[in-house]
C-alpha cells in the first residue's frame, strides 16, 4: 500500500477507502518518525472526521500533539479547538464532590484487605518453610535440629532477599523491556495538573516520600506500582495513559496506585509473588533432578517433596489472585476518597479498555508492556475487550452500562473471575458508583439501572443453564467413564468382549455429539442483531452459542501478532467483535486461509452468520461471512466434532459385531 494511493482516495471524496489504505500503510511502515508515517496519521485524522469516527480522530490528534516532531506538534496545535471541543462532548461526564479527601463507606466491598494480605503472607511464608524443612531433613536425616535450623535459616535468606532485592530487579527489566523514563514531580503536573496536586496531597498527609515517577513510551494506557517500602516504591503510567484519558481521570489513576502504596498491598504482592515462584522452583528443581535413574527412598522423598511444592504451588497462585482482586477494590476506594471523583475513575476505567482495544487493532503484535505488567497493572487487558469495543463506538455510558450485566450476574463471570488478577469492571463501577451515591452524585453508568435489570433476570435460567453447562464441558469424558463402567459391568454378567470394548467408544462419541449441539445449535432461526446487543446479553456463555447474524466492517486481523492468523475483527455501528474462523482441513487450513485470502477480505462490509459466546471477552464462531464484492467464506466449526463422534460409534458398534460374533 503507498501512501499517495490513501491521499488520492481521501481528495476524491473516497473516505471510507482513505481510512483503509492510510491504516494499512501505517501499520506497514517500519519507522514510525519518518516523514510519509507522520503525513498518514495527519490524512487519517482528516478521514475518520469524514466518516463520522470522531473518537478514533480525537485519539490520534492527541498522539500527534505529544509528537517529537515541531512540524506535526503546530499542525495539530492549529487543530486544537476542534478536537478539544470533540473530546469532551463524546463522553458526557458526571459530577464530583466539591472537595478532596472525603471519607466513604465501603459497605463491605472486596472483603478485608488486612485479612487478605495477612494469611496469603502467613500461608505462602509455611509453604516455603516447609518445604524448605522436607528438603534440608531429606539430605541431613540424621540431624534433624540441624536440618530444622538450616531449613529456618534458608527461609529467611529467600524471602529477605525477595522482599529487598525485587525491586532492583524489577528496575532492571523495565529499563530493559520498556525503556522506562524517570521523572520529577514538575513534568507529571506539566502533562497532568490535578495528578500533581493528587501526588503532594497524598504524600504529606501519610507522611511519604513522593515516589519515584516514571514514564514508558507506549500508547496503551496503564499504570502500576511496585517496590519493597512506601518511601521507596516506584510508581510508573505509559504515555498513553496522557492521551485517551482527561486531567481529572488521570488523577484518579495516580491516586489509585498512591493507595497501593499508602496500604502497602504493593509491598505484599511483590513478596508473595515470589514465594509462589520459589514453590513453583523447588517443584521444577526436584522434577529434574528426579527424572531418570533407578529409585531410591531419597528419590522418593524428593518426588513427594516437589508434588507437595506443586500443590502450594497451585494454592500459592489463587492466594495471589485474590489478594490481587482484594486490593484493586481497597484502592479504587482510596482514589474516590482522596479525588472526590468516583465518576472519574470509573471513566478511566473505561477509557483504558477502550486505549487498549484501540492500540491493539493497530498493532502489529501484542503489547510487551500490556502483556508483561498484567498482575501489576490497574486494569487486566483480557477484560478489556467487552467494555473497550462498547465504548470504541457507542460512548453512551447507559448502553455501556447494560455490558456490566454480564460482569454483575452471569455465575460464568464469577467462575472466570477466580482466574483473573483484577475484579470483572462492572464490579469495580458498581462500587465506584455505591461512592458517587454517598456523596449524591448521578452515576456515570447509570448502575442502579443495571442492578434493578439484574434482580428480575430469571435465576432459574441463569444458573440452571451454568450448572448444566459445567456438566456440558465434560461431556467426553463423562460418557467414555459411562460406557467403560456399562462395558466392565456387561463383561461381568454376559462375559461379553465386543460390548466391553465398544461401549466406552459409543460413550465418548455420543459426549462429544451432545456436546455439539449445544455449542453449537440450528443457526436457521438466527436473527438480525448488534454487537452491542449481543454483549449486553447477561445469559450469554462461552459453551452455549447463541446463533446471530451481523453486519460490519473488517478492520483487521484477530490476532494482531500473528500475520497469518485467520481469525478476524468486525465492527459494527455499536462496537467491535472477533470472528473465529476454521477451516474443514484443521490447522493447515487455516493458516492457508489466513495467508491467502485474509488480506483481500479486511477493509470490506460483511454479512456474518455464526454463533456469539461470552466469557471475560466475547466472540463469534463463524458459520458463513458474505463480502461486499461478492465472496462468500464458509466456516467449519461442528465440522470435526459431528465427525469424531459419529466416527467413534461407528468404530464402537464395529467392535461390537466383530468381537461378538467370534
Amino acid at each position: 500500500m503507498s501512501l499517495q494511493s490513501g491521499l488520492n482516495a481521501f481528495q476524491q471524496g473516497q473516505y471510507q477507502e482513505a481510512v483503509y489504505l492510510l491504516e494499512e500503510f501505517s501499520q506497514n511502515s517500519l519507522e514510525l518518525n519518518s516523514p510519509d508515517y507522520l503525513t498518514a496519521q495527519m490524512w487519517l485524522v482528516k478521514a475518520y472526521h469524514k466518516i463520522g469516527r470522531t473518537e478514533q480522530a480525537t485519539v490520534l490528534w492527541q498522539k500527534l500533539i505529544n509528537s517529537d516532531n515541531l512540524q506535526v506538534r503546530e499542525w495539530a496545535e492549529k487543530n486544537q479547538p476542534f478536537f478539544s471541543s470533540v473530546t469532551h462532548s463524546i463522553f458526557p461526564k458526571a459530577g464530583r464532590a466539591a472537595t478532596m479527601a472525603v471519607n466513604l463507606a465501603m459497605g463491605g466491598v472486596g472483603g478485608s484487605l488486612a485479612l487478605a494480605s495477612g494469611v496469603t503472607i502467613a500461608l505462602l511464608f509455611g509453604m516455603v518453610f516447609v518445604l524448605g524443612l522436607s528438603l534440608v531433613l531429606i539430605s541431613t536425616s540424621s540431624d534433624p535440629i540441624t536440618g530444622l535450623a538450616i531449613a529456618i535459616g534458608i527461609t529467611l535468606i529467600f524471602n529477605l532477599a525477595a522482599f529487598f532485592l525485587s525491586p532492583f530487579l524489577m528496575d532492571l527489566s523495565q529499563s530493559w523491556l520498556y525503556q522506562t523514563r524517570w521523572v520529577n514531580l514538575a513534568e507529571i503536573e506539566n502533562l497532568s495538573p490535578e495528578t500533581g496536586e493528587i501526588i503532594r496531597q497524598v504524600c504529606q498527609q501519610k507522611n511519604i516520600k513522593i515516589p519515584r515517577l516514571g514514564i514508558i513510551q507506549d500508547q496503551n494506557p496503564t499504570a502500576f506500582t511496585y517496590g519493597s517500602l512506601p518511601n521507596s516504591a516506584r510508581l510508573v503510567v505509559s504515555q498513553g495513559l496522557f492521551t485517551y484519558l482527561d486531567d481529572d481521570e488521570v488523577a484518579t489513576v495516580y491516586a489509585h496506585e498512591l493507595g497501593h502504596i499508602v496500604h502497602w498491598d504493593f509491598a505484599v504482592m511483590t513478596v508473595a509473588s515470589t514465594l509462589v515462584q520459589i514453590c513453583y522452583l523447588i517443584y521444577n528443581t526436584v522434577r529434574r533432578f528426579t527424572s531418570g535413574g533407578d529409585d531410591n527412598k531419597i528419590k522418593d522423598a524428593l518426588k513427594t517433596a516437589g508434588f507437595v511444592a506443586y500443590i502450594f504451588y497451585i494454592i500459592g497462585t489463587y492466594l495471589l489472585l485474590y489478594l490481587s482482586r482484594t486490593r484493586e477494590y481497597f484502592a479504587d476506594h482510596f482514589a474516590a476518597e482522596t479525588t472526590g471523583n468516583p465518576n472519574g475513575l470509573s471513566r478511566a476505567l473505561v477509557k483504558i479498555a477502550y486505549g487498549i482495544v484501540e492500540e491493539g487493532s493497530r498493532a502489529q503484535e501484542p503489547s510487551r508492556l500490556i502483556e508483561g505488567t498484567r498482575a501489576l497493572g490497574i486494569y487486566d487487558h483480557k477484560a478489556a475487550s467487552s467494555t473497550g469495543t462498547a465504548y470504541r463506538i457507542s460512548s453512551d455510558p447507559q448502553k455501556i452500562g447494560r455490558v456490566f450485566l454480564w460482569d454483575m450476574f452471569n455465575p460464568w463471570g464469577l467462575w472466570m473471575e477466580l482466574n483473573s488478577t483484577h475484579p470483572l469492571t462492572g464490579k469495580r463501577v458498581r462500587a465506584l458508583s455505591t461512592y458517587s451515591e454517598q456523596l449524591g452524585l448521578s452515576t456515570e453508568f447509570d448502575m442502579g439501572r443495571v442492578i434493578g435489570e439484574g434482580k428480575n433476570l430469571n435465576k432459574k435460567k441463569l444458573y440452571g443453564n451454568f450448572f448444566l453447562d459445567v456438566i456440558l464441558y465434560g461431556a467426553e469424558t463423562i460418557g467414555f467413564f459411562l460406557g467403560l463402567i456399562i462395558g466392565a459391568f456387561i463383561f461381568s454378567v454376559a462375559n461379553n468382549l465386543g460390548l466391553t470394548l465398544g461401549a466406552p467408544f459409543i460413550g465418548l462419541g455420543i459426549g462429544i455429539l451432545i456436546k455439539a449441539f449445544v455449542m453449537f445449535p440450528d443457526y436457521s432461526k438466527a436473527v438480525a442483531t448488534d454487537i452491542l446487543t449481543l454483549m449486553s446479553n447477561p445469559y450469554a456463555s462461552p459453551l452455549r452459542g447463541q446463533p446471530a447474524i451481523l453486519e460490519g466492517e473488517l478492520i483487521g486481523r484477530g490476532d494482531a501478532g500473528y500475520k497469518f492468523g485467520s481469525d478476524l475483527k468486525l465492527q459494527d455501528p455499536s462496537g467491535m467483535l472477533y470472528l473465529h474462523y476454521a477451516s474443514r482441513f484443521g490447522s493447515i487450513g487455516n493458516f492457508l486461509f489466513g495467508m491467502k485470502r485474509v488480506e483481500s477480505l479486511i477493509g470490506q462490509n460483511v454479512g456474518t452468520i455464526g454463533w456469539f459466546r461470552r466469557g471475560i471477552m466475547p466472540w463469534m464462531d463463524l458459520i458463513q461471512l458474505k463480502g461486499e464484492n461478492g465472496t462468500i467464506v464458509h466456516s467449519y466449526h461442528r465440522f470435526w466434532s459431528f465427525i469424531m463422534g459419529s466416527g467413534l460409534i461407528i468404530l464402537g458398534v464395529a467392535l461390537i459385531v466383530l468381537l461378538s460374533s467370534n
